[in-house]
């Protein structure tokens, strides 16, 4: 049985890293994510180093953009490597926009290096179709092995894939290994559901919600609408902090879904009674902000790839609707742009909907917003996704709706905002998701290990996949 070793994402939620040895030659590395939250050490730095030993790595292959998958890239070039960066199509169109993104945050802003760092990332960049086999090791050095990866969509951003390897050891043996990245949750905007693979010997599985159920997507966009309207009510400003790629993209084609009924409602029925009427019209007019730069590069990238998007999108494609690009929605660019936005909203209280990042409240122009808003009842904070412990963003969540505090840039702020929490529109499968990836394959994997998840989640889920075999008749090793 082939070695995992994990180098990050198997004790928390952040920083995925997992080598797989195929023998004392050739290994395989499967993302290479920076850590974030509590998963973050004191010494970060020490953390961004690629101290392991990269020599017998042939490939790495990436299963999806965010920076917790691929944001220690840039030191792993630096160590040395050399080889394919393998990942599906619309991965090899956003991960030059993730990155260069990443060395202006973390590793410099000189423009030259940049430029020569993002050459030398594009140089390496191996594109594969989806469900398309892609040889890595033939029959290459002394033990004489084969290895080949497939990715399969995943559902959890654009272009994001989980990955099968078919291996053929020196004595002819076969193994399959499945490695799921981050599984979307099924009926997300935009994205086709993940399908599960035909079976596989080991299975490395996320746990981010493994201890926890998502509500459907009526009820997720019930929510969403419900707690705008009730900042509307209170003449106040939503904010979103979100994610650039992935979560964003899904927020706006929701947004647009419920503007765009809004306005067929009002034309549909435009005696109706004054409440609706008067319900109709705050939506016809609602803002809809996206005050992030990098967000706005994705979306139209995003735009660019709507040949991956999925058939409800397709069809809205066609019938002259645009989920992304629609007549409600403003653009920030400019620093001084998102200055004067901030501090307008903050003093007006206009009713708008502003995303921003990051995700998880620990960086980015969100921050000004929630400083600016946070100590302000007329305002609201909807979080759409998860915020790993250690965030301010876990922080707001947890002790907003008690009225607590939280520090921004070493200054106590009294949370008197509205805080919100919707689950369902997390872009990763719940736990009901998670078995049925596991239930729904033929050849179910004798072991699969829980990566990606607090250890609450983990724990969880291990015991729900060991009930799983058990109510079959079958055994499995679950580690966590």
């Amino acid at each position: 049985m082939l070695d995992i070793i994990h180098h990050g994402g198997a004790d928390g939620v952040t920083g995925s890293c997992h080598q797989l040895i195929l023998n004392s030659e050739h290994s395989l590395l499967v993302d290479c994510g920076l850590f974030q939250g509590e998963d973050a050490a004191k010494d970060s730095f020490q953390q961004l180093q690629i101290e392991f030993d990269i020599s017998t790595v042939k490939a790495l292959v990436i299963t999806h953009v965010h920076i917790d998958h691929v944001g220690r890239l840039p030191y792993l070039l630096a160590a040395g490597f050399k080889g394919p960066i393998i990942c599906s199509i619309p991965s090899a169109m956003l991960l030059p926009l993730v990155i260069e993104d990443a060395l202006k945050i973390g590793f410099t802003r000189n423009a030259d290096l940049i430029q020569r760092f993002q050459a030398q990332l594009k140089s390496q960049i191996v594109s594969v179709p989806y469900s398309q086999w892609h040889t890595v090791v033939n029959g290459q050095g002394k033990l004489g092995i084969t290895t080949r990866v497939k990715l399969k969509r995943a559902g959890h951003i654009l272009g994001s894939s989980y990955i099968e390897v078919a291996h053929q050891h020196a004595d002819g043996k076969k193994e399959r290994i499945v490695l799921s990245g981050d599984l979307g949750a099924p009926y997300a905007p935009l994205l086709p559901a993940p399908k599960s693979p035909y079976g596989c010997d080991q299975l490395v599985l996320e746990s981010t919600y493994g201890d926890r159920q998502h509500a459907n997507r009526p009820k997720r966009r019930a929510a969403l609408k419900n707690a705008i309207e009730q900042a509307q009510a209170n003449g106040g400003t939503v904010m979103v902090p979100a994610f650039s790629i992935g979560r964003t993209q899904e927020l706006l084609y929701e947004l647009e879904s419920i503007i765009f009924e809004a306005k067929r409602k009002a034309n549909k029925a435009p005696g109706k009674g004054l409440e609706t009427q008067r319900e109709n019209l705050q939506w016809q007019d609602m803002e809809i902000i996206v005050d992030s730069p990098l967000a706005a590069r994705f979306t139209s990238v995003y735009r660019q790839l709507k040949p991956y998007w999925d058939k409800e999108a397709q069809r809205r494609l066609r019938s002259g609707r645009h989920p992304l690009n629609f007549e409600n929605l403003y653009t920030v660019e400019s620093h001084k742009a998102h200055q004067q936005t901030v501090e307008y909203l903050a003093k007006t209280g206009r009713p708008a909907v502003v995303i921003a990042a990051s995700g998880m409240c620990a960086g980015g122009r969100i921050m000004n917003y929630l400083k600016a808003m946070l100590g302000d009842q007329r305002h609201q904070v909807l979080f759409v996704g998860y915020q790993g412990a250690g965030t301010p963003g876990r922080v707001i969540q947890q002790y907003g709706p008690q009225g607590g505090w939280v520090e921004i840039d070493h200054q106590r702020i009294d949370i008197k905002a509205g805080v919100t929490t919707i689950s369902g529109y997390s872009a990763h499968a719940d736990q009901k998701n998670l078995l049925n990836f596991v239930k729904r394959m033929r050849r179910w994997p004798h072991t699969i290990r829980l990566v990606h998840g607090e250890q609450t989640a983990k724990s969880a889920l291990k015991h729900q996949l060991e009930a799983l075999y058990q109510r079959k008749g079958r055994s499995v090793t679950v580690r966590s």
